[in-house]
């Protein structure tokens, strides 16, 4: 993994942490409660991956880094004052949590397909974009579940979507662009996507 791609891991991470955490805090849990939603957000989906690709034990137990930096995260998050730090000029917040999302997003789907395509497990096009897309929203699908939420890649906004059409990129491109280029479109389409959705509000026909 290069620094950058190390880094950009960590924002994402960071950003998942924290929208975990705020669902606890806004749950009224305890700090436990409020790191279990904050770690879960930030790992959960690389452990679906894991789990799914046979690589025992995951990546999450084998490198603490990202679970330990959720803690943390999820930690502060908990506490009023640092809270209300955060969330002082509350469009400025928004902003910035939305664009370190959607890199968040972004990365986790394409080092989903990455981890599918070079593991030992004999992998298709169907398989790694499935993992790409479980990785990126795989986090927030548990932490809606144990917060007793009705997911919310389910309801709300161009989401799971975005990520879908950025593993699919990143699959398609990958014999014929080589891995670090697939990996960088596929990245690009995903968080170019979420963005977009955002900003003019795109969202699936919901059920009437």
């Amino acid at each position: 993994m290069t620094p950058i791609l190390h880094y950009l891991e960590i924002i994402g991470t960071v950003a998942f942490a924290i929208s975990g955490a705020v669902v606890g805090v806004e749950k009224k849990m305890d700090i436990f409660g409020v790191c279990i939603l904050g770690v879960t957000t930030a790992v959960g989906g690389g452990i679906l991956r894991d789990l799914i690709l046979n690589i025992s034990p995951p990546a999450a137990f084998r490198n603490p880094s990202f679970a330990l930096t959720s803690v943390l995260v999820s930690i502060l998050t908990f506490i009023p004052s640092f809270r209300n730090a955060l969330e002082y000029n509350r469009k400025t917040y928004d902003n910035l949590m939305l664009v370190m999302d959607s890199i968040g997003l972004g990365l986790f789907t394409v080092v989903g397909v990455q981890t599918a395509l070079v593991s030992e497990v004999e992998s298709n096009a169907f398989l790694a974009t499935f993992v790409g897309a479980l990785t990126g929203v795989g986090g927030g699908l548990m932490r809606d579940v144990f917060a007793g939420d009705s997911p919310y890649i389910f309801a709300k906004d161009f989401y799971a979507c975005a990520s879908i059409i950025g593993a699919t990129a990143c699959v398609l491109l990958w014999p014929v662009a080589g891995e670090s280029a697939a990996m960088l479109l596929g990245a690009s389409a995903t968080i170019i996507l979420r963005l977009l959705a955002a900003k003019y509000r795109w969202s699936l026909p919901k059920a009437q």
